[in-house]
């Protein structure tokens, strides 16, 4: 297939090149040039630059396209707006909209009905896997126009591979509103994992954490992906000594919290999840102490979120 792909940071461009590697034709746009540029230049080098052409303003992505045209957004959810509305005076009704962040479920609703009255076709794509699903494949869930889900099912199935999936939710934001439950969850595990490992490391027990890390990882109860990518902070800093415990929260889990809110459910373990990253900002304690670090460190890994360095 061939699609227009805006938004050229750690996911935007590891989706752009996956699909290249799967023999589909990207065109690119993104507000800076730079970063294009820097893309052509590792598609040029990995030679897969044959089917990726770069858009120098929005027009010229929309020359570039097979009608109907099929956009894929990749953005920060504060920017996905912007680019909408700038976006929307050249769209034609059939033309796919996909926006593959993390936006709130709400917006993705009120934005496909909006669109759906000039004959859009929209879609809320929640894409897990982190910077690893590049290789491991992208788990998609989808929620939107059922028809636009069909048209663009060979995408999916290249992203998806080898070992994700994708599924369709339902209309409107269903599947922005399952991605923002899945990382509601991803709090509580990944500060589940910080709190064991803080109780290892503080014991009067002289353990070697990667080597717990790495038996954990083997058939247990609470082997995962998150565990995996404990193992391999713990590979680059046993005692995680080079790094503070500050921990960004990106508003999903909030988003969770004020939706099982709504319908009377009590999440008490993502509540106090999210309560300690905002504590880790302020409260030396907590920023200090080896469950931070542990949750900092799992973000830098399968992320790629910056971590702050230790002094």
């Amino acid at each position: 297939m061939k699609l227009g792909l805006i938004g050229f940071g750690k996911m935007g461009s590891r989706i752009a090149e996956k699909l290249l590697k799967e023999g589909h034709e990207v065109v690119g746009w993104n507000r800076s040039q730079d970063v294009l540029e820097e893309f052509k230049l590792i598609a040029q080098n990995k030679k897969i630059d044959s089917n990726f052409s770069l858009a120098s303003t929005v027009s010229e992505l929309f020359a570039l396209l097979d009608t109907p045209r099929v956009l894929w957004l990749m953005l920060p959810s504060g920017a996905t707006q912007l680019i909408l509305d700038d976006l929307v005076k050249d769209l034609q009704s059939g033309d796919i909209v996909i926006d593959g962040g993390n936006s709130f479920y709400q917006d993705t609703e009120r934005r496909g009905q909006e669109l759906a009255v000039k004959g859009i076709r929209f879609l809320g794509i929640g894409v897990s896997g982190g910077i690893i699903a590049e290789k491991a494949g992208y788990p998609m869930m989808v929620g939107g126009d059922e028809s636009a889900y069909k048209y663009i099912k060979p995408l999916l199935d290249s992203l998806s591979k080898p070992h994700g999936g994708h599924e369709y939710f339902g209309s409107g934001g269903a599947g922005h509103f399952v991605k923002m439950v899945h990382n509601g969850v991803e709090y509580g595990m990944m500060q589940a994992i910080g709190e064991g490992f803080g109780v290892l490391q503080k014991s009067e027990y002289d353990f070697d954490l990667l080597k717990i890390a790495k038996l954990w990882q083997k058939g247990t109860i609470v082997s995962s992906f998150l565990v995996d990518r404990a193992k391999d902070a713990l590979e680059k800093n046993g005692q995680l000594s080079d790094i503070e415990g500050e921990i960004a929260a990106t508003g999903e889990a909030e988003w969770t919290i004020n939706a099982a809110k709504e319908e009377n459910v009590p999440v008490p373990i993502i509540e106090g999840s999210l309560e300690f990253r905002r504590q880790s900002l302020s409260d030396p304690k907590v920023k200090s102490s080896f469950a931070a670090k542990m949750v900092a460190a799992l973000r830098r890994e399968f992320g790629g979120h910056a971590v702050k360095k230790k002094n």
